[in-house]
């Protein structure tokens, strides 16, 4: 099986490319739990919460893959949690740091934040300039752990799309 996560910060087009994705390859993808969870707590969530989106992640993870065919999708991983609890909180649990590391993906799709910023109630980071310098925390983090097993996916539309397809067709 191959594990693919789609990454990066937030409003940058993890969850419609994660559903592109699986519907074209004719297999499943683990949604971003944190949005179904967040939408109950009405956007207010602390660092504790953060445990539970993270325990609430994996088990989402681990019902895609039972149901995957060759490959798997996931809408955020382990690396979005660990960003963003040390980006908002300035620090990350141990239930986080443990499991980025225990959590393992054959390849990242890091999805640029160059979409347009489309406001909701879970979305904190309208700022370009923010969602750039949170989009740099991502590449470093990839290119000095994973060099060889990411790439970047940018542009618009269909284009976007058919970058992500092209990258993981000759991944396979």
């Amino acid at each position: 099986m191959i594990r693919i996560a789609i990454t990066g910060p937030e409003a940058s087009g993890k969850s419609k490319l994660s559903k592109e994705l699986a519907a074209y390859f004719g297999t499943s993808f683990a949604p971003e739990f944190a949005r179904e969870y967040l939408e109950g707590k009405d956007g207010v969530y602390d660092l504790k919460d953060l445990d539970q989106i993270t325990l609430g992640q994996i088990a989402i993870e681990e019902t895609a893959l039972k149901k995957a065919n060759q490959v798997c999708f996931f809408d955020t991983d382990m690396l979005v949690l660990f960003v963003w609890s040390s980006f908002r909180f300035g620090k990350v649990s141990d239930l986080i740091k443990n499991a980025l590391e225990e959590r393992k993906y054959d390849f990242w799709l890091l999805c640029k934040p160059d979409l347009p910023w489309e406001a909701d109630l879970l979305r904190e980071s309208p700022d370009q300039k923010e969602r750039d310098e949170l989009f740099a925390i991502y590449f470093n983090y990839l290119l000095n752990n994973y060099p060889k097993s990411f790439a970047i996916i940018d542009g618009y539309g269909n284009a976007r799309f058919e970058k992500a397809v092209n990258v993981i067709e000759e991944k396979l």
